[in-house]
Parts: C-alpha cells; structure tokens; sequence
C-alpha cells in the first residue's frame, strides 16, 4: 500500500483547517480501509508566517489527530516556497505527495484517483480543472489568459493547472535538483519528464474566509512563471523596434515629400503624440530587461529559499 502525504500551505487559514482536517481524516479513513493508502499516512500543514493562529490550531489537531503533522517557517517565504519546503521534507516520510491548499476548494474525491494513477506506474498526476464556477469571473478570466500567454511565451505548463498535484517521491527527488530561487513549479514540474496523466478537478466554494491569493500576488507568480521560463519578451522588444524603424523610415518619406511638394503643415500635436509613444514604449522596454536583470540578480546571490523553525512529526 501506498504511504501517502498531503501537502497544504497556511497563511493566516485559521478558519478553515478544522473543518478541512476533519474533511481529510474522513477521507483517509476510508483510504485505508479500501487498501489505498498505509495506515501510517499523513496530512502536513506548512504554516507560511501565519499572523492569526494557523499554527496554535496545528499544534492542537497534531496532538489529537494521528494524521496530522506541522511544518513551521521562520517567516512568511510565499505560497510556492512553502509547498517546496512540505515538499522536500515530506519526501523522507512518504511514498508520495499530493499538494493541495488548506481551504479544500480542490475536489478531494480526485486523491483517490491519484493514488491508483500513482500505482498504475505515473510518477507525477496533475489536477486539471475542468471546472470553475466557484472562481470570481475576473479570477477566472485573467487565469484563462495568462494559461494562454504563458503557452505564446514557449512556457511549457498543463493548462488549467494550479498546484494539486501528485508527486512520486522519485520525482521529489529530481525537482530538489533545480535550484532556482524564483519557483514556479507549474513551469518546473514539467521539465522532469516522467510519466504524467491527469484528473479532472472540480473547484468548489472556499467554506469560510477569504482567498489569501491576491491580485497582487498571482500577477507576481504570472511574471515568475513567464521570466523564469522564456525570453520570448526580449525578443519582442527588438522586433518592435525593427517595426518602429520601419514606421519611421515612412515618415522620413512622407516629411521629405512635404517638404518638396511646399505642403509643409505644422505637426506640434502629432510631434508630441509620437514622443509620447515612442516614450512610452522605451520605458516598458526598459521594465522587461529590468524584470529579467533583477531575477539574474536574485538567483546569483544563492540565498536559501526558506528556513524550518519547528517540525511536528
């Protein structure tokens, strides 16, 4: 049978886990008696720096709940950080990992079938959404566009992918080989190449509180997730430059055109509008190299991407 670890990171998710924990243990329970799962599996819960009592509530269900373990980080180090560190530390303990958010929205009824994916002989099986009518519209959309973008970008991703996911602890340990500090495992988990399939994942409605996922933070894992895997912008900004050349060679035609033919007309506002473009149009090119130079810079310092303060096992 298989020794299974789930994987869920907390910021701040205070109302949720009893409710989730209860849910897992419902489901692990009948794991084991359908002979899916070992009796010694696990739920671990990976608090990222809560400031509410995510990990006073850990402790707690630790103490009373058999499947329960905590991993607890010296300070907040973001949502894809803190899944790396369940990840790399529930590797030692488990046959595989499946990692899902604290909050349950991932359809639970899909581990299961990982676990038998898992046994058929896949070392990675992805949660694919085949659903999201519990998402926000602009949630829904924007995710929609930048799966499609990043796919444009040569970016090499599952699409309508997040993070529910199972991993062999095989593949656990040739992920723990890339050691980029700008993770975005949607991006890197690919790249390993064993063999994969999927399940369709139903997303359902958060059962208390709010998403910890903000604009801000998903627009920042989507400039990850692009800058860390193509240079597709770099090269877009010399072709718009050759097509500006191109727009101002036409112009240089058209302005010594005027001049000879004596229908010289003043062009105070088309003057403007074209250094406002053009402008405009340096300052972006100067943001992307920017964004690419400071990821060069973050990577080449080496730091470690996060630190453990406390294990609960």
């Amino acid at each position: 049978m298989v020794r299974l670890a789930t994987v869920s990171p907390c910021y701040n998710e205070e109302e949720v886990l009893y409710h989730s924990v209860e849910r897992l243990t419902a489901l692990f329970e009948r794991m084991i008696t359908e002979g899916l799962i070992s009796s010694d599996s696990m739920m671990v819960f990976v608090n990222d720096g809560s400031r509410d009592r995510t990990w006073e509530i850990i402790r707690e269900l630790h103490e009373k709940n058999r499947f329960v373990r905590g991993i607890n980080m010296s300070r907040n180090v973001g949502h894809q950080n803190a899944i790396m560190a369940g990840m790399m530390t529930a590797r030692d303990w488990a046959d595989a990992v499946i990692t899902i958010d604290a909050d349950l929205q991932d359809d639970i009824e899909c581990i299961p079938k990982m676990v038998k994916n898992f046994e058929a002989g896949n070392d990675i099986v992805y949660g694919v959404k085949v659903s999201r009518e519990a998402d926000p519209y602009m949630k829904k959309m924007t995710a929609q566009t930048f799966y499609k973008l990043q796919n444009s970008m040569g970016v090499e991703s599952v699409y309508n992918h997040a993070d529910f996911r199972l991993l062999s602890r095989r593949a656990l340990d040739m992920l723990s080989n890339y050691k980029e500090h700008n993770l975005y495992l949607r991006g890197l988990i690919p790249l390993i190449g064993l063999k994969h399939t999927t399940v369709d994942d139903v997303i359902s409605e958060r059962f208390a509180g709010q998403s910890k996922y903000t604009l801000h933070k998903m627009l920042r894992l989507a400039l990850n997730g692009i800058t860390a895997f193509s240079v597709r912008p770099l090269f877009l900004i010399y072709n718009i430059g050759i097509l500006f050349l191109v727009i101002a060679l036409f112009i240089a035609c058209y302005v010594g055109y005027s001049i000879v033919s004596g229908h010289v007309v003043p062009g105070w506002s088309s003057l403007i509008l074209s250094i406002w473009i053009v402008g405009g149009f340096i300052l972006i090119s100067i943001g992307i190299v920017g964004t690419y130079i400071g990821q060069i810079y973050t990577e080449v310092k080496r730091r470690p991407l996060y630190h453990i303060q406390e294990i609960l096992s």
